[in-house]
């Protein structure tokens, strides 16, 4: 088992764009190991690799007890919206809001073997996937709120007893790309 120190809030790495996977080989298979391992044992119901300082598109879901991954995922969202459901982020730990999501989504992708995936999911399922791709665009949770519910969620993330900690030391990837495309 692999986990690592998950990055929060304030860290630069999340705000950063990921590289797409160009190697689906036996260094992507242990990230995906390591993203698993390291959600699982949060728990979390989703992991993106930014949020463990690897700056590859990929992430991880572990949502009505089905567990997955997803590489280079491209998102088809409905145009309902869930405005009132709330969200976490293994990144802001102890905190949820609020947060307006489309109510499905499918998601295309691959999966570590470089094989074309799709995945549909509905509520929680869906919401997993706009989260998690959103941190491959260094997009977070609060930036999906309005301004109000920002206000609020920033309050309470300064009020947090891990807010100001220092980052951790960004580690270089271990994917041969170095996290940057080719």
């Amino acid at each position: 088992m692999a986990i690592q120190p998950i990055r929060l809030f304030g860290d630069p790495v999340l705000r950063t764009p990921a590289a797409p996977v160009v190697d689906f080989d036996k260094e992507l298979r242990k990230l995906v190991k390591d993203l698993t391992d390291t959600m699982m044992d949060a728990p979390g119901a989703g992991l993106a690799a930014p949020q463990i300082g690897v700056g590859l598109r990929v992430f991880t879901y572990y949502v009505d007890e089905q567990l997955g991954h997803l590489i280079n995922p491209d998102l088809d969202l409905s145009s309902d919206l869930d405005e009132e459901g709330e969200e976490g982020c293994l990144s802001f730990p102890g905190l949820s809001f609020p947060t307006p999501r489309a109510v499905r989504a499918v998601a295309k992708g691959f999966n570590m073997h470089g094989e074309p995936v799709t995945l549909e999911g509905t509520d929680m399922m869906a919401r997993c996937f706009q989260h998690e791709t959103d941190h491959l665009d260094g997009i977070l949770f609060i930036d999906r709120m309005d301004p109000k519910q920002r206000k609020l969620a920033m309050k309470a993330v300064r009020e947090a007893e891990w807010s100001g900690l220092a980052a951790p030391v960004v580690k270089f990837s271990p994917h041969a790309t170095g996290g940057k495309a080719l």
